[in-house]
């Protein structure tokens, strides 16, 4: 691979990940390129199965890619992957702390791990904890923290080494508003107090919003989109206006009568809702629901709204981003 542009902290080119089954191969990544900027945070957005922890653990040398080439925080993902490792940091969706253990213990023996003193990795532990907020659980058990607490907790230990890039894998799974909405401040912290890249994957459609500086939107194993949120937003024009039929088997006649309406974009179907978008939703409104009621279909409800990155995910896969079995 070309030597890549010293600002880009991670270049991947072709990547893939081919699963062997009984039956088939299943290409769980499709040869996708990527390109992460020093010093961003970037959301990769898909749902669950989409490829999003397969790509993550390719470039995090936990996976071998069966394709492609990348580099990482300067090194060859596939010559020196002992050198992406010592670079990087990652923290599991699952995490990694045990429950029994001291908080200031689990930070240091993960610091040996990198070969950094018991001093340093003292000193550099308290100072990352009290960076996010975690002055005096030192000495507690992992399982007495709140989840929002471990989930900070992990991030720590993903720092520990100074790595210039960290991956974060579903950070916020299984927090409160509250506790995502806290650490969501701290994650930005690592970029503007630490200049820390930050590679986020997320099912979370606000959550990208929030965070990212850039976001990539993965759909079956291929990169569907990227770009800033307002760049996204701009690939769907108009106003996003969804009805929920009262009936589901009425959904195709419906579609079919709204897509002839002035400005209208081809609907989108899942089960009984009806997704379209149309130049002013105010004003096509009315039209709309004389329309549906003249042909007898009935509605159990309506909205109308600005596009948001669901909608840029719906316009581009055919359905909305939510939390779907792997």
């Amino acid at each position: 691979m070309p030597t890549p542009s010293p600002d880009l902290i991670v270049r991947a080119r072709g990547l893939k990940r081919v699963y062997k089954s009984r039956k088939a191969l299943i290409e769980a990544v499709r040869g996708i390129d990527i390109d992460v900027r020093r010093g961003e945070i970037v959301g990769f957005l898909g749902p669950n199965g989409a490829g999003k922890t397969t790509t993550l653990k390719m470039l995090c040398t936990l996976l071998e890619p069966t394709g492609g080439e990348a580099q990482v925080a300067g090194c060859d993902l596939l010559t020196d992957p002992e050198g992406v490792r010592r670079r990087i940091g990652y923290v599991s969706q699952s995490g990694g702390t045990l429950g029994d253990a001291l908080a200031g213990n689990e930070v240091v023996d993960h610091a040996r791990l990198y070969g950094i003193p018991k001093r340093t990795a003292i000193e550099r532990g308290k100072a990352l904890l009290a960076a996010l907020d975690l002055e005096g659980i030192w000495d507690r058990k992992c399982n007495a923290l709140s989840g929002g607490q471990r989930r900070r907790l992990d991030i720590v230990m993903g720092l520990i080494h100074e790595p210039e890039l960290v991956f974060l894998d579903e950070p916020s799974t299984g927090l409160d508003p509250q506790s995502r909405a806290n650490l969501w401040d701290h994650i930005r912290k690592l970029r503007d107090d630490l200049g820390t890249t930050v590679f986020i994957t997320t099912h979370y459609m606000d959550e990208a919003d929030q965070l990212a500086d850039r976001i990539l939107i993965i759909d079956h194993g291929e990169i569907v989109a990227t770009g800033t949120q307002e760049e996204l937003k701009k690939r769907v024009s108009g106003d996003a206006v969804t009805l929920t039929l009262a009936d589901a088997e009425k959904a195709e006649v419906a579609a079919g009568l709204l897509g002839e309406l002035p400005g209208a974009d081809a609907p989108i179907i899942e089960d009984a809702v009806v997704h379209l978008h149309v130049p002013d939703g105010g004003a096509a409104l009315p039209a709309i629901l004389r329309l549906l009621d003249r042909n007898a279909i009935e509605i159990a409800g309506v909205a109308v709204k600005r596009p948001t990155l669901d909608d840029v995910f719906l316009t581009l896969t055919g359905r909305s981003l939510r939390d779907e079995a792997a």
